[in-house]
C-alpha cells in the first residue's frame, strides 16, 4: 500500500507481543490496530523499504514464528488433525477442540438427550468463499487448512449420538467453511464448527476478459486488501476494440483507503467506457478518467449529508486517498495514465527486445533525481525515498495527471501493478524475468505467477497486477508524453 506517512515504529505488538516489521499497520497475528499506539517522538513521514537501492528484494524475509508452542512443540497458531471436532475425508472423527489462536465453539452438554444424527461428509465450499485454484508453481493466499488423515487402522467408528464427534448439519443455502468444508459460517464470519475466520471478498480477486486479466491479493501481512482494479473492453466508433485496465493502491495511512481505491478504479473505468465509444482520443480520455477518479475519492472526505463545498481544511483531515495507474490498448496505440507510485511496464514477447518502465513515480526519490540533487543510488538509499508526492484525495497538494502514449513496433505485454508487486521486481529486466514467456497467450495464469512471486518474496503488502497483451503489425515505434 502506498504510504504518505510512516506508521508507528514498534518492535512487537502491544497486544500479543508478535514481532513486527517496519511499516506494519496491523499485527499479522492478532490484527491489533497499531495506529492506536502513540507515535515515537522522532517519527518520520516515510517508510523504509526492504532491499538495497536498485536491487531486487531477495525474498529472504522470514515469516515470524509463533511466540508459543503447545505440549507437542507445535506452534500455537497451527492446527493438527486431532485438534478439530468433526470428521475427516474417511468419516473418522477428528477429536478434541481447536488450538490456541482460533475461535472455538463449545460442545453441547453431553447429558442432554440427542437424537442420532447422520454424519455430514465434507463438501466443496460454495461460490461465496471459494478461492480460485492456483495453477502449478503459483503461490496463492489460502485460508488455514486442516490436513486430512487417510490412514486410521485402529480408529473407532464415530459415535453418532455424541454431538462432539459429528459436525452440525448445514442448512440449505448457507455458507460453508473454507477450512473444514462442513461447518456453517455465522454472521460474524466464523465457522461454527471449527472456528476459522472466513476470507473476505476482496482478500483475493481474479478477473479475466478476452484480452486482459487481473489478480489482486491481500498479501501475508495486512488485515485487508486496500488495492482495487477494474478491467473492461469497449468499441471505438469504427468498431475496433479498446481494452482497459485500471489499478489503484489505497494510501494505508489515510482514512478508508480500501474505499478510496475502489471508488477511483470504478470511476476511471466508467469514464473510459463512455469516452472511447464517442471517439475521444484515448490519451484525452485517460486524462478525464483520472480527474473523475480524483473527484470520486474527494467525495469520500465529505461527512454524510454534506456537500463538497465545506471548508477545505476540514475536508483534508486524513482524507481517503489512493494512487492510480491505467492502461488502454487501442488501434495499435498504448496509452498510460497515472498519479502516485503505481507503475506500468512494457515487456516484449521476444525477450531479446528491451523491456521498459512506462511511468515515473510521484515520489521523493524521483523528485531528487529529476532535480539533480542526488543520483539514483543516493536518493533510493534515503529513508524518504518511497514517500509519495502525488495521490488522489481531498488532501492532495494539486492534481497533476500524467499521461503518455506509445506505438510499440512489436507484440508484448503491458504490466500494470501496485508497489506490492514491483517492490519484488523493480527494474524492467527483473519484471521481464519473472513474467512467464507465454503471458500474452495466458494473461490470467501470468498474473497469478506475478502475484505468487510477491507472496513468495514476503508478501508484505497488498499485491495487484493487470496484464494486457499487445499485438501489433511490425511498423515504426514512438511515444508521445504529456
Amino acid at each position: 500500500m502506498s504510504q504518505m506517512h510512516q506508521p508507528t515504529a514498534l518492535s512487537t505488538c502491544p497486544s500479543c507481543e508478535e514481532p513486527l516489521e517496519s511499516g506494519d499497520l496491523f499485527c499479522g497475528a492478532c490484527g491489533y490496530d497499531l495506529s492506536a499506539v502513540p507515535p515515537p517522538p522522532d517519527d518520520h513521514p516515510t517508510i523504509v523499504m526492504n532491499g538495497a537501492p536498485g536491487a531486487a528484494p531477495s525474498g529472504g524475509v522470514a515469516w515470524p514464528a509463533a511466540a508459543e508452542t503447545d505440549s507437542t512443540a507445535t506452534p500455537a497458531p497451527v492446527q493438527v488433525p486431532g485438534e478439530l471436532p468433526g470428521l475427516d475425508s474417511t468419516g473418522v472423527p477428528l477429536s478434541g477442540h481447536t488450538a490456541g489462536g482460533h475461535r472455538t465453539v463449545p460442545p453441547a452438554p453431553s447429558a442432554a438427550p440427542v437424537a442420532p444424527v447422520t454424519p455430514v461428509a465434507p463438501v466443496a465450499p460454495t461460490g461465496d468463499f471459494e478461492l480460485p485454484a492456483p495453477a502449478p508453481a503459483v503461490s496463492t493466499v489460502a485460508p488455514p487448512s486442516v490436513p486430512h488423515v487417510t490412514d486410521h487402522p485402529s480408529a473407532e467408528p464415530p459415535d453418532l449420538a455424541d454431538p462432539r464427534t459429528v459436525p452440525p448439519a448445514v442448512p440449505a443455502g448457507t455458507k460453508l467453511c473454507v477450512a473444514c468444508r462442513a461447518g456453517h459460517v455465522d454472521t460474524d464470519g466464523y465457522c461454527e464448527n471449527c472456528g476459522h475466520a472466513q476470507p473476505r471478498e476482496r482478500d483475493h480477486v481474479e478477473q479475466e476478459l478476452d484480452a486482459v486479466a487481473a489478480v489482486s491479493d491481500r498479501g501475508l501481512r495486512h488485515h485487508r486488501n486496500e488495492d482495487a482494479f477494474a478491467v473492461s473492453s469497449a468499441a471505438l466508433p469504427d468498431g475496433s476494440p479498446a481494452v482497459i485496465a485500471i489499478v489503484c493502491d489505497g494510501v494505508s495511512s489515510a482514512t478508508r483507503p480500501d474505499e478510496a481505491s475502489a471508488a477511483a478504479s470504478a470511476a476511471a473505468n466508467e469514464v473510459l467506457l463512455a469516452a472511447l465509444p464517442r471517439g475521444t482520443h484515448p490519451q484525452q480520455a485517460m486524462h478525464e478518467a483520472i480527474v473523475a477518479a480524483a473527484e470520486a475519492v474527494n467525495v469520500l472526505a465529505d461527512p454524510p449529508g454534506q456537500s463538497g463545498d465545506q471548508e477545505p481544511a476540514h475536508r483534508a483531515q486524513n482524507a481517503p486517498a489512493c494512487t492510480i495507474v491505467g492502461a488502454v490498448v487501442v488501434s495499435g496505440l498504448l496509452v498510460i495514465g497515472w498519479v502516485g507510485d503505481s507503475r506500468a511496464y512494457w515487456v516484449p514477447d521476444d525477450r531479446a527486445g528491451s523491456p521498459a518502465r512506462l511511468t515515473e513515480d510521484d515520489s521523493w526519490a524521483a523528485q531528487m533525481v529529476a532535480a539533480g540533487l542526488m543520483n539514483e543510488a543516493e536518493a533510493y538509499a534515503d529513508e524518504r525515498a518511497h514517500a509519495i508526492t502525488g495521490w488522489l484525495g481531498a488532501d492532495a497538494y494539486e492534481l497533476e495527471p500524467h499521461t503518455a502514449s506509445f506505438k510499440p513496433d512489436r507484440p508484448g505485454v503491458v504490466v500494470v501493478c501496485t508497489d506490492g508487486l514491483w517492490n519484488y521486481a523493480e527494474s524492467p529486466q527483473e519484471m521481464a524475468h519473472v513474467l512467464p514467456p507465454d503471458a500474452a497467450g495466458r494473461p490470467l495464469r501470468a498474473a497469478q505467477v506475478l502475484v505468487g512471486h510477491a507472496l513468495d518474496g514476503g508478501g508484505h503488502d497488498n499485491v495487484t497486477v493487470a496484464l494486457l497483451p499487445f499485438a501489433v503489425p511490425r511498423h515504426g515505434a514512438g511515444s508521445d508524453r504529456a
